[in-house]
Order: structure tokens, then sequence, then C-alpha cells
């Protein structure tokens, strides 16, 4: 058996909570609803009568998607192979995903994924610059044992 790549596993995670914060924002554009309403109604006009934690939320998860996909013309740069850009952007992703009352579900899969993009960031894992694959070994001669 392989060696578990962290990254890829998060990337997973990331792009689930991307796609369901999408469907949980065009939900709330029908139905809108805070998720703290029940202990105060001071963020209802967040979400009515203009949609704009609605939108926000489709926005962040759109630049998700396109960041963790990733486009063609963003695979490669240095923001897509760096895992701290990816740990700075999730919290934000998951706490406007939090506010409204549809997207608490992605906001626990934007959390999941930031845990496992810190672990891999700490076991010294990259980004590689084509999508899906596993990073170039470096062949190093073995040195020459003195007799």
């Amino acid at each position: 058996m392989g060696k578990l790549i962290k990254n890829h596993w998060a990337r997973l995670i990331v792009l689930t909570a991307a796609a369901y914060q999408i469907a949980a924002s065009l939900e709330a554009f029908f139905w809108p609803k805070i998720f703290f309403d029940f202990l105060t109604k001071l963020l209802d006009p967040a979400v009515k009568p203009l949609p704009i934690l609605q939108t926000l939320n489709l926005l962040f998860a759109l630049i998700t998607l396109a960041y963790e996909w990733p486009l063609k013309y963003l695979a490669g740069r240095p923001l897509h192979r760096s895992i701290e850009a990816r740990m700075l952007w999730l919290p934000l992703c998951c706490l406007s995903s939090m506010l409204m009352y549809q997207g608490t579900n992605p906001a626990l899969y934007y959390l999941i994924g930031c845990g496992v993009y810190f672990w891999a960031y700490t076991e010294g894992e990259m980004v590689c610059a084509v999508p899906w694959t596993l990073p170039k070994r470096i062949d190093r001669k073995p040195r020459a044992e003195k007799a």
C-alpha cells in the first residue's frame, strides 16, 4: 500500500464542501435564514431583503472550486501550490458558510479540510504544479564507501 497524500485528501474534502456550499447558497436565495437567529435578530438584514450573505457564499464557493480544481491558468502558480494560502482562505469560507443556516454542513467540511491541510503542512507535503500528481523524486547518487 502507498502512503496517504494528505493534500490530495484535503482537496477532495474542500471540493465537496465548495459544491455543497453552492447548493446551500442557491437554496438560501429561496429560503433565507441566519443560523444564529434563535439568539438574535440583528443578523437578519444580511439575508433579507437583499441576499448579501447568499451572494457572498456563492462567490466564496466558486472561487474555492476554481482554486482547488484548479483552473488552467492558476495551476502551478505559487499561490496554487501554497498550503499556507489555503489555510488562510478556508476559515473565511467556513465563517461565511457557518452564518447561513443552510451552510452548516459545508462549514464542518471546510474545518475538516483545513485540519487535514494543516496535517499535510506539518509533514512537509507540497502541492504539485499539475493537480493529482505526485511530487518528483530527486535521485541522489549514493556516496562511495571508503575501503
